[in-house]
């Protein structure tokens, strides 16, 4: 069974929290039972989860030799430079290493659902939406790219994992692949 789950913001990609007080997990969603996350999606993150029940196919999904492109809608503070696009196509230095190039390139404000709470709002500071597509799977790696080219990440939206895509899945919905 393969699940596609639309991953609401502040919500932790495991079905338990011991932190006190508990923050929200996968649990409280109606979820097929015996369905565990191929993979993670950031507490801060929203969008395409994969739940499977077949271990095989979340090593398919998730080991980085499979190279499984994640595409990411990214709302950057500031606004986006060829030359800071082209930095994300080549490939960005991070602390632990080099980035394999993304594909990314800028795109026009997408039609999203409203986030709860919104990303803050600054006058005097433009914002840009781009889109990302990366084949590696670091912590954090979109928000850290983004940063290190000085355009930090306001709201990240994961929309495909491969050929598996979000389209009009609801926050907080999932249906079966």
């Amino acid at each position: 069974m393969l699940i596609a789950f639309n991953k609401p913001y502040g919500v932790l990609c495991q079905f338990t929290d011991r932190s006190t007080p508990p923050r929200p997990t996968l649990a409280g969603f109606g979820l097929p039972a015996n369905v565990y996350p191929a993979g993670r999606l950031d507490f801060d993150s929203e969008g395409l989860l994969l739940l499977t029940d077949d271990g095989p196919l979340a090593h398919r999904l998730t080991d980085p030799k499979h190279k499984q492109p994640k595409t990411y809608l990214v709302q950057v503070e500031g606004e986006p430079s060829d030359a800071q696009l082209q930095a994300l196509r080549d490939g960005v230095p991070l602390n632990d290493g080099p980035t394999l190039p993304a594909q990314a390139r800028r795109i026009d404000a997408p039609a999203l659902w409203p986030r709860d709470p919104p990303v803050r709002f600054r006058k005097t500071v433009p914002d840009a939406w781009l889109e990302l597509t990366i084949r590696e799977g670091r912590n954090r790696q979109v928000r850290r790219m983004t940063a290190a080219v000085g355009l930090p990440t306001l709201r990240l939206v994961r929309v495909a994992i491969g050929e598996h895509r979000l389209n009009a899945l609801p926050p907080a919905g999932w249906r079966e692949l």
